[in-house]
């Protein structure tokens, strides 16, 4: 079985700044693309980043140049740093990953997801 379980979110104020982590664990052969989505309360759930296996990413363009995905493969886990954050960002976020298994088959998982509230 596999679980992806997300930390680090919380309540700040406008213009500060969080890091999220999501780790992996279970019968992983290996993970190749992992990625943030988030959804606010009566919205859908939209893409955040993603970032695959060899470290190439990409962002929604209402996060690029104050968000950075990045991820440790030793360690199984992704990570979201968020800055400047604005109220608008408020929602739940939830990490989502691309497991490989030893018999070459892929599956994705999700997260239960961790609370971001941004006050203004």
């Amino acid at each position: 079985q596999v679980q992806l379980v997300e930390s680090g979110g919380g309540l700040v104020q406008a213009g500060g700044s969080l890091r999220l982590s999501c780790v992996a664990s279970g019968n992983i052969f290996s993970l190749n693309d992992m990625a943030w989505y988030r959804q606010a309360p009566g919205k859908q759930r939209d893409l955040v980043a993603r970032i695959t296996s060899g470290g190439i990413t990409n962002y929604a363009d209402s996060v690029k140049g104050r968000f950075t995905i990045s991820r440790d493969n030793a360690k199984n886990t992704v990570y979201l740093q968020m800055n400047s954050l604005k109220p608008e960002d408020t929602a739940r976020y939830c990490c989502r990953g691309w497991v490989l298994f030893r018999d070459r088959t892929e599956y994705d998982y999700w997260g239960d997801g961790t609370q971001v509230t941004v006050s203004s």
